[in-house]
């Protein structure tokens, strides 16, 4: 036997909802059977002479969340305008504000659905409006999972001599960083709990993941190839 069911939170404010779906599946030797949603709604179905309404098609909008608010929480109030039809074919415009709890660590995807928002149509269910969250991109960072990943460029002599770092985070501080081994291309580097909260795991952060980019010069003076020539050091 297989079937699917659904967690609702209403954390979304009035109306709305955070839904997750699961799903289970059993095997058994007797007959199949398969429950969809209907079956757990069995008191609310028309009768057989009742006349069925159509939902309308859902009403979907991309919502952008930069990391930061990802790292923290927010809310978002988003505007939205419905129009609400009459018998005799007239309409009136109405705004509603709706409230998307964005929770600290929500995932690139999540859907925020508010139930029967959308036109007023005789003879219609409104439609949901579904919100599903969509990362900003960063100009520093970009999002892998709970872990956030940071490059950070380094002179060949920085590379092969060391240096410090000061990496930005987040939260808004810097972390110091201190380099003292030979570092080659793609070498990357991990700063614990800065990354973002996975709600999973009692919120524990995930990892910075700093990725190092060594520039090579372009070009070298004579007097400089003459030196690495001379020299006992084979890089």
């Amino acid at each position: 036997m297989s079937f699917s069911y659904t967690r609702i939170s209403r954390d979304n404010g009035p109306g709305g909802i955070f839904m997750e779906t699961f799903s289970h599946r059993r095997t058994s030797n007797t007959n199949a059977e398969t429950f969809q949603e209907e079956n757990f709604n069995r008191s609310s179905r028309p009768t057989a002479t009742a006349k069925r309404q159509l939902q309308d098609p859902i009403v979907q909008y991309d919502l952008k969340v930069s990391l930061e608010e990802i790292y923290k929480g927010c809310v978002k109030n988003i505007r939205v305008t419905r129009k609400i039809f009459s018998r005799d074919g007239s309409s009136k415009s109405e705004v509603k504000m709706l409230k998307v709890n964005v929770k600290p660590g929500c995932k690139d995807g999540a859907k925020f659905i508010f139930p029967k928002e959308g036109d007023q149509i005789p003879g219609h269910i409104p439609a949901d409006i579904v919100f599903i969250i969509k990362d900003k991109s960063h100009p520093e960072f970009n999002r892998e999972g709970v872990n956030i990943r940071y490059t950070q460029k380094l002179t060949l002599k920085e590379a092969l001599c060391g240096t410090t770092i000061y990496i930005p985070t987040l939260d808004g501080t810097i972390e110091q960083v201190e380099i003292d081994r030979i570092v080659k291309p793609n070498t990357t580097q991990r700063l614990a709990g800065h990354g973002l909260p996975n709600p999973q795991m009692g919120n524990q952060r995930g990892d910075l993941i700093i990725t190092f980019d060594v520039e090579f010069p372009n070009s070298l003076s004579l007097q400089r190839k003459e030196l690495l020539q001379k020299s006992d050091h084979h890089f």
